[in-house]
């Protein structure tokens, strides 16, 4: 049985905590906010499911708990790289919130000290865990439709965010590239396998510097291609479609897949279905941990961390070619 202590108490950590409800393999004891106020009231809202009685208003009080085996980083992108250091000087394991820094120098640090100091660290990027993904990548692994030729991949939301929300702000690192690019860059990755190797981006900027609408093209050998975008200012479906040789495969909310459809040439489509209830979307990656953990693992084979360092150096390439730096660089 993990300990677990949540760093960040937001909304993202209400959807840890559900996931490792769904599990008997951890429990969560601990939180910690810079707000002692939030952080009480994110315990109290977690007792139906979790008796956290232990609450900090410092991540160091927290990580000096000697029972405290693990810790989700859940606050903002731009705290993310001093918040898993600290985790890992005080010897945790560790499973951070993607993307796991800003940038791939930040990442290549982190994994080389979480070696150092024999801990395991994983970057929570929950697609890569789900159970139609893992059979997704079986069905291209057999070349059902054939040699796969090009993939086209949207997650764009449209609410109506203030210029001081996460996503349009700056100073925390906002942005649709990191946010929600980065999860057809993630699939890119999946459907492929590897890095592209040549890579065209552009952006619609918001006033507020950041991206608020992006767009990659990114090339490989044998004129494979991928088409990317993602976006907070506009309507689009959540969706992708992988073309092949012979037959395609559509995955509907692709980042949160439960099914898809493969499409063959002269063949019946045929549907994998792998249901699970909005609860449980955290657990498949929790509970890969976990395994990782007790197998004695430092990092994931699912997400091993040069591919993670990879994720990170495909989006520099594409923030600096519109020159969007932040302040923590």
């Amino acid at each position: 049985m993990l300990n677990w202590g949540v760093i960040g108490c937001g909304v993202i950590a209400n959807t840890f905590a559900n996931g490792l409800a769904c599990l008997d393999s951890g429990k969560l004891i601990a939180c910690a906010s810079k707000s002692m106020q939030r952080a009480h009231a994110w315990a109290e809202s977690q007792k139906s499911e979790h008796n956290i009685n232990k609450v900090y208003n410092s991540y160091e009080a927290l990580l000096a708990d000697e029972d405290i085996d693990a810790v989700y980083v859940a606050n903002t992108h731009n705290f993310h790289y001093e918040s898993v250091k600290l985790c890992l000087q005080h010897h945790k394991h560790v499973l951070c919130e993607k993307p796991i820094t800003l940038n791939a120098k930040q990442a290549t640090e982190l994994y080389t000290l979480a070696r150092q100091n024999n801990c395991f660290l994983m970057e929570a990027v929950w697609t890569r865990f789900l159970p139609a993904i893992r059979m997704l990548q079986k069905v291209l692994s057999d070349n059902t439709i054939g040699e796969v030729l090009s993939l086209r991949a949207d997650f764009s939301i449209n609410p109506k965010l203030e210029p001081s929300h996460r996503l349009r702000n700056k100073a925390l690192a906002g942005g649709a590239l990191l946010d929600l690019g980065i999860y057809p860059i993630t699939f890119s990755f999946i459907v492929f396998g590897e890095a592209p190797e040549n890579i065209q981006s552009s952006a619609v900027m918001d006033s507020t510097g950041v991206d608020e609408r992006s767009f990659y093209l990114f090339e490989y050998s044998d004129g494979r291609r991928a088409s990317l975008s993602s976006g907070y200012s506009h309507a689009a479906p959540t969706e992708a479609l992988i073309a092949g040789s012979s037959g395609y495969i559509r995955v509907p909310h692709f980042l949160g897949a439960q099914e898809f459809t493969v499409y063959v040439e002269g063949q019946e489509p045929q549907t994998y279905s792998f249901p699970f209830n909005a609860n449980e979307d955290f657990s498949f990656e929790i509970q890969h941990m976990h395994d990782c953990i007790a197998q004695g693992l430092q990092q994931s084979p699912i997400l091993p961390q040069d591919e993670s360092i990879q994720v990170m150096e495909t989006m520099d390439t594409v923030r600096a070619q519109w020159g969007l730096r932040y302040s923590e660089e």
